[in-house]
């Protein structure tokens, strides 16, 4: 089974900051890494997660954003977006992640700010991730700290 996933950019920021290796996060990031989730992307995304990764104040480095952008890259899937008239993500940035997400049939968008989205099936928190990749059967259950 092919799971399929628009990643928001607070997400692989959270991931790269964090200290706790159980943090829902970093599971999303690792479960991308290991060929569980397949990140879909465009252009778009991929300028947003350069340009967020590389503000001075989050002190990263640069091999580390080079990396994580080219393991997007390289271990997803290029995507059009699906264009809305009229559509309910409040953050007008946030709108390609979700236009890029309806590009594939049951693809997810994990973010962490869930309010900026219509609450549909598609669009997940990080922890909601996990345990549909857990219910799944391709991780194993309780890897998280809640």
């Amino acid at each position: 089974m092919e799971i399929y996933a628009v990643i928001d950019t607070n997400v692989v920021l959270s991931a790269m900051l964090s200290h706790n290796p159980q943090a829902a996060t970093v599971h999303v990031v690792r479960a991308i890494m290991e060929g569980k989730i397949i990140p879909l992307y465009n252009l778009e995304i991929l300028s947003e997660y350069s340009d967020v990764l590389h503000r001075p104040q989050f002190k990263l480095k640069e091999d580390d954003v080079i990396r994580m952008v080219n393991n997007i890259i390289n271990r997803g899937q290029l995507a059009e977006r699906v264009h809305l008239d009229d559509n309910e993500v409040k953050d007008p940035k946030d709108v390609v992640f979700y236009e890029v997400a309806l590009s594939k049939d049951g693809a997810y968008v994990v973010t962490g700010n869930i309010k900026d989205f219509p609450r549909k099936p598609i669009v997940v928190t990080p922890a909601e991730m996990i345990t549909i990749l857990e219910n799944l059967g391709l991780i194993e259950k309780n890897t998280m700290i809640q």
